[in-house]
Order: structure tokens, then C-alpha cells, then sequence
């Protein structure tokens, strides 16, 4: 079976990863017609829009895309292009595993969790005013629909892949309204799943705490946008960074997977950049086609080399002297 996947390589290193990813999935021996879509700064320059029109078309038509990371302005010009993606294709779903990954220094040698994370609403929607000037307000959405819904998604996911447990982390002790809300429908969904699947809340101060104490004790992570984007990376900093972890959005008839760093302009083009990350995200898009065998045979191969832990092999931010193309090439050549 030949499946359709769109490719949007993004700014910066992005072009490097997502063709680094490109090639150890074809070496795998999956059949992917890939569709080229510009993203990002780099749309901005050459078709006017940093999303355009054909490339959120040719994603939700063809229901699946691998991304790149993407240069958004802090503090001044256009709107993340993430956040605009994920409302456009109303991909809900924010998916973030995080294990301990052979040969990666880290401070734990246990983690192996999942976080998942509503990403739609919250104080992501981006609804801000300046009232008087020096005065702005940003506005926390919270709805019954969105919150229910990833509540349900997530308590799916334990089923469906043995999970044991989902932890919410919240702030209802101070927005009592809104996470208040998110909380009943989290304790509304268990309902449902209460003889297949745990549950647990911890106020998000409380649970952050618990995390770098002892990260082991956590199985799924459950929380909505704004917890969800800074706890991710939190998670990630347990296991040895953002370079080390994939992720994916999900929605109902739509799916992205990225790698979940920036774009890094400072090495664009140095063949530096380290493809773990976008090659470990497209793992997850090949689990999800269907494609569990190649999956399997990347994941083995990407773990070998990191086992091995050859310096000329691996890039220098995991501690070797390579290249981004060594690395691609050593991970080829282990699922020969």
C-alpha cells in the first residue's frame, strides 16, 4: 500500500530533519508519495501567507503530514503558526511521549510516560485586548465539548495501548471556573473507564514537583493547553532535551508529526542539526498508518546506534562529532 503524507519542512533546521526523516522511513521499505508544502517564515517569503491556503487544503485532504519546526516572532508579528494550524484542522490532540532513550545522558534512567494535552482553547486562543494602554487582558477559554473531548481521547489512548493510569494536573484551587470545568469533565469521562483505567489529580505546583522528583510515578499526563505546551518541555528536560522526544497532533480526521523543538536558524544549513526528534515523530506517523513493522524497525535502529554510541555517528548535542547525515546514515544502516 503506497500512502499519501505531506511534507512541510518548516525554517531553519527544518529542511534538514524532515529530510533526514524522509530518508530512514523510505529505508524502511514503507511505499510514501510525499507532498511538498512550504510553512512558515519561509511560506511568508515566498507565497505571502505563513500558512497557505493549498497547504492546510492539501493536510486536511489527505489526512496526514509530517512538520518540521517553524520560526514564530516573540513579542511582535504574525500569530504562531502552530496554534493556527491546530485550530484550522481542529487538531485536538497534543500527544508528547517521553522515555529514557538508550545512550542519552539524562538525570533518570525510568521515564517512560505520555503527555496528552488539549490544544485548542485555553489562553491559547489567543483573545487579548489592551483595556486601557498598559493594561492587557488575555482571555482563558474553557468549553464542556473541547474539555470532555480530550478527557475522553485520553482515557482511549490507555485503553488501546495498556496504559494504567491518567493524572490531571489543574489549578482549580485559584480558577475554580475553568479548570473547575476541565476537572468534572476528566472525572466525568473515568466514570466510563473507571474499571479499566486509574485516575488521579494533583494541583499543577504540586505535580511539577513530583515530576523531577520522581517521574516514574507518573504513567499518562493529562492538561490542558497552557500546562500541557510548558510541562511537555519539562518532561522532556527529564530524558535529555526536546531533541530526544517526537510528538504529534491529532484530530479527528487529521494528524501532524513534528518534531517538537525550534527551528534553530544559528546551525540552519551546517549539517548539524540533530533528525532524532522528526525521525522518532515520523515512528509515531507510521504507528499510525498502520505501519507498525517499520515503526518497529526504525525505533530498533535508532536505539542501536544510540547503544553503541560511535561518536562519529551522532551529533554534538548527544555527544558525538558527527553530522546530521552520519547519524541518518548509521540509522539506515542498522535496520540493514
Amino acid at each position: 500500500m503506497t500512502h499519501t503524507v505531506c511534507l512541510l519542512p518548516g525554517d531553519g533546521i527544518g529542511p534538514e530533519v524532515t529530510t533526514a526523516a524522509k530518508r530512514v522511513i523510505e529505508a524502511s521499505g514503507v511505499s510514501i508519495e510525499w507532498v511538498n508544502l512550504p510553512i512558515g517564515a519561509t511560506a511568508l517569503e515566498f507565497c505571502g501567507s505563513v500558512l497557505p491556503n493549498r497547504t492546510l487544503a492539501a493536510v486536511a485532504g489527505h489526512g496526514v503530514a509530517l512538520k518540521g519546526p517553524v520560526t514564530t516572532p516573540i513579542g511582535r508579528g504574525h500569530e504562531s503558526v502552530n496554534v493556527r494550524l491546530r485550530r484550522e484542522l481542529n487538531l485536538f490532540a497534543a500527544v508528547r511521549p517521553v522515555r529514557t532513550v538508550p545512550g542519552i545522558p539524562a538525570r533518570f534512567g525510568n521515564v517512560e510516560l505520555v503527555i496528552i494535552r488539549e490544544n485548542t482553547e485555553g489562553l491559547y486562543s489567543g483573545i487579548e485586548n489592551e483595556i486601557v494602554p498598559g493594561v492587557i487582558q488575555s482571555l482563558k477559554i474553557a468549553t464542556t465539548r473541547a474539555c470532555s473531548r480530550i478527557a475522553r481521547f485520553a482515557f482511549d489512548y490507555c485503553v488501546s495501548r495498556g496504559r494504567r493510569k491518567v493524572t490531571v494536573f489543574h489549578k482549580a484551587n485559584i480558577m475554580k471556573k475553568s479548570d473547575g470545568l476541565f476537572l468534572e469533565c476528566c472525572r466525568q469521562a473515568h466514570r466510563e473507564y473507571a474499571d479499566r483505567v486509574a485516575y488521579n489529580e494533583m494541583i499543577i505546583d504540586n505535580g511539577c514537583m513530583q515530576l523531577v522528583r520522581d517521574p516514574s510515578q507518573f504513567d499518562v499526563l493529562l492538561l490542558e493547553n497552557f500546562y500541557g505546551d510548558i510541562v511537555s518541555d519539562l518532561a522532556a528536560g527529564l530524558v535529555g532535551g526536546l531533541g530526544v522526544v517526537p510528538g504529534a497532533n491529532i484530530g479527528e480526521t487529521c494528524a501532524v508529526f513534528e518534531a517538537v523543538h525550534g527551528s534553530a536558524p544559528d546551525i540552519a544549513r551546517k549539517g548539524l542539526a540533530n533528525p532524532l526528534a522528526c525521525i522518532m515523530s515520523g515512528v509515531m506517523m507510521l504507528n499510525h498508518l498502520g505501519e507498525t513493522d517499520a515503526a518497529t524497525r526504525i525505533r530498533n535502529a535508532y536505539d542501536a546506534v544510540l547503544t553503541a554510541g560511535r561518536p562519529e555517528q551522532l551529533t554534538r548535542d548527544i555527544g558525538g562529532s558527527g553530522t546530521t547525515h552520519s547519524f541518518t546514515e548509521a540509522i539506515i544502516r542498522a535496520m540493514q
